[in-house]
């Protein structure tokens, strides 16, 4: 015969395995609410469309909307410290360029996050080509002819950023210390409109990333007179590199997503699985090759340790270009 109190036993075990499985579910359950996609760019570049293609796809995988929210600023360390302190759910998460993540803290006196510690790596995301444009009036037509303009008429030039501390600014830097020229820097906010003035001459030059120029370049109101990539972009077969010009020139830009450090791993190699199935989805890889970029695909393990690696990199071409910003 069962006793009050063993009945009292009975249900609070019943009570504890319905808790218990309740949890398990709701854990199983994620995504159950919108994903937050924070951009610490402004809308137009490289960054952004990355982001909006790869959101897309995620949200027509996973059932839920992706917000897009761009939160630029400081080179974008206003938006990647916001990330670095928001709840550690995998609903907020970050596509980041490789110049914020890698290059900022080497350049800012304080980024207001670590790269390392404050973040947890999910997935890499694109790789995108970057080229030296000009407005179809310039007097030079590729690297060479720009180089001995440029040492002939030492500061005359302007070339366009996306602000301080951008790849773009740097890469400009790089360019006039691996070519021993002068060319003066003009930082705008996002890189749209630093494309913007080059088309209508207020700028003779920028360093643009094909996202944000392509279609400029494909209608004729910029021209290219150098690939930043290593190798030449499949999207401009005919664009020679600038390595071709300076011998060991060149650098390929990569995106990748991040979570806040202590997002469950659990979450992190879910959202891992979903970017790996988007980039091999032909609309994604047709969308990405649209804008310049193409799918790099790759573990959270993997993106880790090339944070590392570019971390080491970028510290020693700072160093050697002198670039700082304030």
């Amino acid at each position: 015969m069962t006793t009050p109190t063993l009945r009292r036993r009975h249900l609070a075990v019943l009570m504890l395995a319905s808790v218990t499985a309740f949890g398990a579910t709701a854990q199983e359950r994620f995504p159950s609410k919108p994903i937050t996609i924070v951009v610490p760019q402004a809308a137009g570049g490289a960054n952004d469309a990355i982001a909006r293609v790869i959101g897309q796809k995620l949200s027509q995988q996973i059932g839920q909307s992706v917000v897009i929210d761009n939160r630029p600023g400081a080179g974008g360390n206003v938006g990647t410290a916001w990330v670095a302190k928001t709840k550690p759910d995998g609903y907020t998460l970050l596509v980041q360029a490789d110049s914020a993540q890698v290059i900022n803290p080497w350049l800012y006196k304080s980024t207001g996050f670590d790269p390392v510690k404050d973040f947890e790596p999910v997935a890499p995301l694109a790789h995108a080509g970057y080229v030296l444009t000009a407005h179809p009036s310039f007097p030079a037509n590729n690297v060479k002819e720009l180089i001995a303009l440029a040492k002939a008429n030492p500061g005359k030039y302007h070339i366009a950023s996306a602000g301080n501390g951008t790849l773009n600014h740097l890469i400009g830097e790089m360019l006039g210390k691996a070519a021993g020229i002068e060319l003066t820097h003009v930082p705008y906010k996002g890189s749209a409109a630093a494309a913007t003035d080059v088309v209508g001459g207020q700028v003779p030059l920028s360093v643009q990333s094909l996202p944000s120029s392509i279609a400029f370049i494909k209608s004729g109101k910029l021209k290219v007179l150098g690939v930043v990539n290593e190798k030449r972009v499949a999207a401009l077969p005919d664009a020679p590199t600038i390595g071709e010009t300076i011998k060991g020139f060149g650098k390929t830009p990569w995106y990748g997503m991040f979570a806040p450090a202590g997002t469950p791993k659990a979450i992190v190699d879910q959202l891992n699985a979903e970017v790996m199935k988007a980039l091999d989805d032909k609309d994604v890889i047709d969308k990405l090759a649209g804008v310049g970029a193409e799918p790099f695909k790759g573990t959270p393990a993997q993106l880790g340790a090339l944070v590392k690696s570019d971390l080491a990199q970028w510290k020693q071409v700072v160093a050697d270009t002198g670039a700082k910003v304030d």
